[in-house]
């Protein structure tokens, strides 16, 4: 099993208190998941303040891009690897998006991971998009991810999409990585159909075992259904973690922190009909050996990459403990296979 860990660009506000890190505490989050040895370390993307952000905070909170915050890590690390998670592909312009990760790919010695999602709050995306308030958000993450192919794997790149358009454009460099490996976010069939047919990853959140085993079956099947191996497609989660002594003492961790915000906040979407005490079982939260328990039943069902973790605490400090103690008693119980010279 492989672990990242999400480093607070876009969290505060969202999963953590207003204020909460600095850009410096950030990166010094990624630079010790590396030290710590993590696989990798993802940032998630924001570029305007959702509504029910500023509904509960009185102050607005700091959100760091993602990419450009992965490009400082980049320059600071040397095995740790980079992801997005989530980049929120229908925010974000294909042609830049595209040189912009090929850039990263090459600062970093290849080490770049594109978690891409529709994103979980329409305000956002209307906020920042009103040109396209009205378009049908996974169409538009198809035809993204489809362009993105196209100008990394084509020596020039033409797309008349229905919202993507560009003529003749010829990006270079390429990406280190051949494919460059894209995780399709989210839990409904269309992101489970866009892993099968056009990335190299599937990435759902806060979900059991049963349900990645039922995901791995559908995306199974859409890929051998356009031809492909789907043993070449990873299945990755992102999940909540808080560890406790005792379990009571890590639900009441968690129950105290601002996580439960973020929980409620997608209970008409991708929490809705999950209370509590559910969210708090399918999430790695409770002592380190049911912690490992459900970290061994993951695995069974096929989950191969936890990353993107979301450390539960209300100060950085917190959440820091809750990595390290996450790396003593859990990731040193999954080593990673050696790999033959």
């Amino acid at each position: 099993m492989k672990f990242g860990v999400e480093i607070p660009t876009c969290t505060s506000g969202m999963m953590h208190p207003v204020p909460f890190a600095t850009a410096g505490q950030v990166v010094d989050t990624a630079l010790e998941a590396e030290q710590l040895g993590y696989y990798d370390a993802g940032g998630n993307d924001h570029l305007s303040t959702m509504r029910f952000v500023r509904q509960a905070w009185p102050a607005p909170p700091d959100y760091f891009e993602p990419l450009l915050t992965l490009a400082h890590v980049a320059a600071r690390t040397s095995v740790l690897r980079l992801t997005t998670g989530i980049m929120v592909a229908p925010m974000r312009e294909p042609v830049l998006l595209a040189k912009q990760v090929a850039t990263l790919d090459h600062l970093s010695g290849g080490r770049v991971i594109l978690g891409v999602a529709v994103g979980g709050y329409r305000d956002e995306f209307e906020a920042v998009r009103p040109d396209l308030a009205g378009a049908n958000r996974a169409e538009l993450t198809r035809e993204t991810l489809a362009a993105l192919r196209a100008i990394w794997e084509r020596p020039r790149a033409t797309c008349q999409g229905r919202y993507v358009r560009f003529t003749d454009v010829e990006s270079y460099p390429k990406p280190v990585q051949a494919p460059l490996p894209i995780y399709s976010g989210g839990n409904v069939d269309g992101s489970l159909r866009r892993a099968a047919e056009l990335c190299q990853g599937w990435l759902p959140a806060k979900i059991g075992p049963a349900k990645i085993a039922e995901g791995r079956q559908k995306i199974a099947g859409y890929a051998r259904a356009v031809g492909r191996d789907p043993r070449t497609i990873t299945t990755a989660l992102q999940s909540v973690v808080c560890l406790g002594r005792t379990a009571d003492q890590a639900r009441e961790t968690f129950v105290n922190s601002s996580f439960d915000l973020f929980r409620t906040s997608l209970a008409t979407t991708m929490t809705k009909g999950v209370d509590l005490d559910a969210y708090l079982d399918i999430n790695l939260v409770g002592t380190p050996d049911q912690v490992c328990e459900k970290v061994a039943a993951l695995a069974a069902a096929g989950c191969e990459h936890l990353t993107a973790l979301l450390f539960v605490g209300n100060t950085v400090e917190e959440m820091r403990e809750q990595i390290r103690m996450f790396a003593r008693h859990v990731v040193s119980a999954f080593p990673e296979p050696a790999i033959a010279s």
